[in-house]
Formats: structure tokens, C-alpha cells, sequence
């Protein structure tokens, strides 16, 4: 159950020529691999390319009348090895996943694929996740494709150029014998827009056909002699023939007017900002009316010599705009300016910040400075204005990312909590998943994070010495990675890690999509795989399955039990409970329908006695669900605020267990919300309310008569 459904989105995909198709830059991906003809496709969910992965889920049924194959692999890696279906037959496929992680996870296989090169068009889908809305590392796909020898191609951020970049990307795998990377930034996977669509293509081969005709070609395989002879294969003939497609099908753009002292070279993925930039400094307009030459990079790597140097010949000087570290391009450029002995300066992170996301603002501080430094008659005379910055920085306080409401994993938390405040302080390596919000208040948990499935393997150098070392790991990782390096590594090597696993029934943290262990029955794929059999089988003999996580008590004495067992080798705590976010995705429309139907609709919510409350608010820094917080206290004698519970509330029951595992003070209470009660309970709410209003008023009375 992904986060997003494209059920109704996905219908645009049938369009056919000359018909307009408007959505999401996601969607038009998905149209331009059907027009192509593709052959295969598959991949590994992440942002920001999650949902290119629920929109090929979704358009499954299309895809399979094309006779197009989909997977929904179970890694970066296995995705990356799928195009070897394109090395020795003229089949078309294409991968997806987010990078540069993901690209990292599938490196073995694309090395191999890069090596010994394709027959068919081999298309790999980037997730490019850079800049401040990101949550990896900050590195780029650049250094990969430089590396390989792949080709990566970075279209302009609108559909017409997305859709032709995808369709160019096949041809220039098929022309170069390469397999091509094309990069999609945030903006551009969500940017809308509209363009003219084609008719889709059936596969002139499908993969069934190919398996029923198996060809063998040595050269494409990497071993030796082939191995030896690849490298020279790249440089001598693949090079020059990607150099000729893209010269020849002009795939980088060039705005503004032809000749001038100054000129631009951006980064297709850049251009949209770029302009923006210019406009706000008076040197373009909305519809990108550029003052000043621009040379559009729509294919990244490799440069085009001729063009790059009939772009800059004649120029005093021309501006890089290349987002992060290192400055690939930048120092190409200046190879090549050597190389064709032209006096044109290449200028870029002497005006631009040589990190971070070049927002609009970074874009137009550069430009303007490199117009005062190059061409002072044509900078902005009076000082440009601020962009406007919203007062929300210094008016509102920053929020961690963290826990939602409900979350199972936070109970998890709260008892390690519990159990280092008995046992000490705990060696924790965490993972890549949303438990990785434990290392944020109010838990402080874990110490390291080596990536997705490794929480395991990461804890594998700490032996013990009177204590345990803690991994944690999601379900989604263990799937993906942790099995055989964590579980399998810790087994092997007889360690003595205790590996808590959070089940929350998906792959929460890239979207809810359905993973092996699911509980969901999904029509297309195998789920309802016990995780506990799996570490079982591979030999863990101490392993536990909680089902209900909220159960913080239990969880508590599992984890310490795990901790403190004379038994030898690895432990393994099954934390189960759903993930919240997909379990009110699911319950609230139902009950939302069966609530406009008449039905009789429950609900519970909690909250908490202020009369009872000490204002200690131990419950929050044990739990710190977002929707506990704090009102004033209502009796005028006490002055710290009490406990209070907002509407947000789900009714887990989470805070209540840890107040009562805590043994903190009995405030929670849980009320029951009742939509199209029966009569009976009309009834007997009118008898309790009477009877309560009946008891105050007698107490109010015996209280007035005291006071004379």
C-alpha cells in the first residue's frame, strides 16, 4: 500500500498521438519509457524517485498488455543486474532508484554492465537527491558516471524536455553500446506540466521472446581477455560514437542571444533556477528571454568538445553554474580551453559556493558578482532586493524530524530507554528507516549509521565485554540488505549483537510499498513471509516475535532477557505493529464512509487528568508523541503545566503504556468516541450524564453548606 495511489493518473499513459498529456514529471517518464518501445523495467523505491516506482506498480496492467515486464526489486543491486536482459539482445530496458545510495548498492552490477557494454538501449533512472530537502549523504551521480564511463544526461526541468531526454537516452545507449544515467531532481520529478504525446510502442522483442531465442556474445562478458580490451572499446569507439549522437541530435540547447563577451554554461537540471536568477536581476524574463548567451547541459557527461569551445571562443569570460563538490565540469572546461589554446576564462566556484544547493538567490548573488567582476556596465546599478525570506526562521522554532503520531516504533524506544536506565548505557548502530529519528530528542539513541540493512553489520566490531552491542533494523532494510549482511555476517561469525528488526508491515520510510513480510495480500506479489523463519533458517536460534510493540512492559523484558541470556550467538527481537501512516490511510476512509452511511463508527483517543497530573512530564521525554504537549494547570495552587493530549491523537495507547511501565503517575485515561451510537448507548449516556450531574450537584451543595 503505497503512500499514493496513481490509479487515476495512470490512464493518461493510453493516450496516443498528438493527444496533450498534463500531470507530474513522474508520470511523463513513465509515458516517454512506453513511447520508446521499452522492453523491461524495474528498480528500488526512494525518494525522490518513490513514485515513479507506484506509478509503474499502478500502470502494471498497461504494461503487461505492451508486453512489457515490471519488477519491483528487492535492491538497487538486483535492479542494476536486470539489465543484463539489454547486454546481448536489442531489448530496451529501464531501472530506477535514488541516488547516490542507491547507485552505491548497485555498483557491482553497473561496473559490469558499463564494462562490457549493451546491444539493447540500457536506461538508468536517478533519483538525484541533493541539497537541503535531502536526507543522504551529499554526493553526486557525476563521479559515478565519470568513472564508468556512463553516460548521464540532466534535461532541462520540464516534460517536453524530460520525455525527449528519456527517448534520446535509448537511442544513445544504442548508438554508443552504453548504458546512460539520466538524472531527475526533486523539481523536475513533481515539476507539471503538459506535452504532445506519441503512441505507445509494443517492444519489438519482449523478454519472453528473448529467453525462448538465447544468444551468446564472450565480448560482452567481463573476464579475460574480453575484460582487458573493454576499457580500450570505451575510449576508442563508444566515446567518439556518444560524442557524434549528441552533436548530431543536438541534446544540449543554447539560449539567449549568439554573440557576446560573457556567456553561461549550466547544468540542465539547473536551467529553470538559473533563469530565475537572471530575471531577478533584470537579465531575463518568465519565459526565459536570457540577456546573456546560456549553453544548456542536458547531457552532463560527456562534454562536446566542439560545442563547448565554438560557445566559448570569442567570450572574456564565461560562468559554470555546477552544483556541489568537486567541480567536475569546471575542470574540463578548463582542460579544453588549454587544449584549443582559447583565452576564455572559465569562472565558477571563485563566484558560487562550492557546496550546497544553488537556490535562486545563491543563482543571482553569483551572477551579479560575476557581472561586476566581467561586465560592470551590465551588472545592476542600485543594490538588488532581498529575495523574500519568510519570518518563520526566527519567529517559529525548529522541529527535528521525528516519530509520527502513533508510530509503533517510538514504544520500542521507550523501553530501551527503560532498560539502559537498569542496565547502562547501550553500544546502538542504527539504520537507515524511520527508527533512525531515535537518535533525535527525546530518545538520544544510537551511535552510528552505515546505511540501509547494515545496522547489523555495523555493530559486528563491538564483542562484548560485559554488555551487548544493540543493531537495529527495519523490515524494508533487512529485506533489502540485512539478511545476508547483517544476519547471515553475525551468524557466521558467531557474534553476539542483539538485533532488534522493526516490522511496521512495509517499507515505511520510502512510501508503504509491500515487502515479503507484508501482511497485505497483494495481487501481483508473494507477501506474508515470516521474518523470524527467515533469520531462523539462516541459523539464529534465539529469536523473538513481539506482536504488538505498543506492549512497552513486554518489550522492555524482551530486550533485557535478549541482553542478559548465558546463550551464545546473535539475537533477534520481531517487532511488530503497523506502520500508523498506512493504518489511517486505510481505517479513515473506511470509517469515514461507514460513518456517512448511519454505521455505527468507535474510535478511541486518549488524555489525561489534569487534576492527577504532576506537571513532571516524564511521559514526554518517554514517549514524545507530537501529539502530547502542554497546557496551563488548572489549579491556581501549581504553577508547573500539566500534561495535555491534542486532537491528533490516534489512540495507540502508546503514552499510557509507558506511564504505566515507568511506573510514572496514573493521569491517562482513554475515552471511547462512539459515531451513530444504538439506542442503548443514547440511553445509558443520558443515565450517566444524570447521574453525574445529579452527584456534582449534591457535593456542590454539602460544600456550600460547610462554608456557613
Amino acid at each position: 500500500m503505497a503512500e499514493r495511489s496513481f490509479k487515476k493518473e495512470v490512464e493518461q499513459l493510453r493516450l496516443g498521438a498528438g493527444e496533450v498529456f498534463e500531470g507530474e514529471g513522474i508520470l511523463a517518464v513513465t509515458k516517454a519509457l512506453l513511447q520508446a518501445g521499452v522492453a523491461y523495467v524495474g528498480g528500488y523505491q526512494g525518494s525522490p524517485i518513490s513514485h515513479l516506482m507506484d506509478v509503474f506498480a499502478d500502470a502494471d496492467p498497461l504494461l503487461r498488455e505492451l508486453g512489457v515486464h515490471f519488477e519491483s526489486n528487492a535492491s538497487e543491486a538486483a535492479a542494476g543486474a536486470m539489465l543484463a536482459a539489454s547486454v546481448n539482445y536489442p531489448l530496451r530496458g529501464a531501472v530506477a532508484w535514488k541516488s547516490v545510495v542507491g547507485t552505491n548498492v548497485a555498483s557491482d552490477a553497473l561496473s559490469n554492465i558499463a564494462s562490457g557494454g549493451v546491444s539493447g538501449g540500457a536506461l538508468v533512472i536517478i533519483g538525484e537527491d541533493y541539497g537541503e530537502g535531502s536526507s543522504i549523504m551529499q554526493e553526486r551521480t557525476h563521479a559515478f558516471a565519470m568513472k564508468s564511463q556512463m553516460w548521464l544526461l540532466d534535461p532541462r526541468p520540464n516534460l517536453t524536455s524530460i520525455v525527449d531526454m528519456v527517448e534520446k537516452g535509448f537511442e544513445l545507449s544504442e548508438a554508443s553500446a552504453t548504458p546512460v544515467m539520466i538524472e531527475l531532481r526533486v523539481r523536475a520529478c513533481h515539476v507539471t506540466g503538459s506535452f504532445v504525446a506519441k503512441d505507445n510502442r509494443r517492444p519489438p522483442m519482449t523478454v519472453g521472446q528473448a529467453a525462448a531465442n538465447p544468444r551468446r556474445d564472450t565480448d560482452r562478458i567481463v573476464l579475460p581477455p574480453a575484460n582487458f580490451l573493454h576499457e580500450q572499446e570505451k575510449i576508442q569507439k563508444r566515446w567518439p560514437a556518444a560524442i557524434r549522437f549528441v552533436q548530431e541530435q543536438r541534446l544540449n540547447e543554447w539560449f539567449g542571444p549568439e554573440a557576446d563577451e560573457i556567456g553561461i554554461i549550466v547544468q540542465g537540471g539547473l536551467y529553470n533556477t538559473l533563469n530565475r536568477a537572471l530575471e531577478l536581476a533584470g537579465l531575463s524574463d518568465i519565459h526565459g528571454a536570457s540577456r546573456i548567451p546560456i549553453y544548456c547541459l542536458n547531457v552532463a557527461y560527456p562534454l562536446i568538445p566542439d560545442e563547448v569551445n565554438a560557445f566559448c571562443a570569442g567570450k572574456k569570460a564565461v560562468l559554470i553554474v555546477e552544483e556541489g563538490q568537486p567541480e567536475f565540469i569546471e575542470h574540463e572546461l578548463n582542460t579544453m580551453m588549454r587544449r584549443a589554446d582559447l583565452q576564455t576564462r572559465i569562472v565558477g566556484k571563485d563566484m558560487l559556493p562550492r557546496a550546497g544547493e544553488y537556490t535562486g538567490a545563491v543563482l543571482r548573488d553569483g551572477v551579479i558578482a560575476f557581472l561586476r567582476q566581467w561586465a560592470p556596465e551590465r551588472a545592476p546599478v542600485a543594490p538588488m532586493p532581498a529575495v523574500p525570506e519568510p519570518e518563520l526562521a526566527t519567529t517559529v522554532p525548529q522541529r527535528p524530524a521525528g516519530f509520527c503520531t502513533g508510530c509503533p516504533e517510538r514504544p520500542i524506544f521507550s523501553a530501551m530507554k527503560l532498560v539502559q536506565r537498569e542496565l547502562g548505557e547501550l553500544h546502538v548502530s542504527a539504520d537507515i528507516g524511520c527508527h533512525l529519528f531515535s537518535i533525535l530528542p527525546p530518545f538520544h539513541i544510537g551511535n552510528t549509521t552505515m546505511g540501509y540493512g547494515l545496522g547489523t553489520a555495523g555493530a559486528s566490531a563491538f564483542k562484548p565485554e560485559g554488555k551487548r552491542a544493540v543493531a537495529m533494523m527495519g523490515d524494508g532494510g533487512f529485506w533489502h540488505n540485512g539478511l545476508t549482511s547483517g544476519i547471515g555476517n553475525a551468524v557466521f561469525n558467531k557474534d553476539e549483537t542483539v538485533t532488534i528488526i522493526v516490522d511496521n508491515g512495509y517499507s515505511a520510510a520510502t512510501g508503504g510499498q509491500d515487502i515479503l513480510s507484508s501482511k497485505a495480500e497483494n495481487a501481483t506479489r508473494t507477501t506474508n513471509n515470516p521474518i523470524e523463519k527467515a533469520v531462523r533458517g539462516l541459523g539464529v536460534t534465539w529469536a523473538r516475535t513481539l506482536t504488538r510493540t505498543y506492549d512497552v512492559a513486554r518489550m522492555r523484558d524482551t530486550l533485557k532477557e535478549a541482553l542478559t541470556s548465558p546463550e551464545a550467538g546473535p539475537k533477534v527481537i520481531v517487532a511488530q505493529s503497523e506502520c500508523m501512516l498506512n493504518k489511517q490511510r486505510r481505517v479513515k476512509p473506511a470509517l469515514a464512509k461507514a460513518a456517512r452511511e448511519g454505521k455505527r463508527v468507535e474510535r478511541d483517543k486518549f488524555g489525561v487528568d489534569a487534576d492527577t497530573c504532576t506537571g513532571d512530564h516524564a511521559c514526554i521525554r518517554l514517549s514524545g508523541c507530537p501529539s502530547l504537549s502542554v497546557k496551563p494547570n488548572p489549579d491556581p495552587l501549581r504553577q508547573d503545566p500539566v500534561t495535555h493530549i491534542d486532537d491528533s491523537c490516534v489512540g495507540c495507547g502508546n503514552c499510557g503504556e509507558v506511564a504505566h511501565a515507568a511506573v510514572l503517575c496514573p493521569s491517562f485515561y482513554r475515552a471511547r468516541i462512539v459515531t451513530n451510537p444504538t439506542r442503548w448507548e443514547r440511553l445509558r449516556q443520558r443515565l450517566r450524564a444524570g447521574m453525574i450531574a445529579f452527584l456534582q450537584q449534591r457535593q456542590a451543595r454539602a460544600l456550600a453548606a460547610r462554608s456557613f
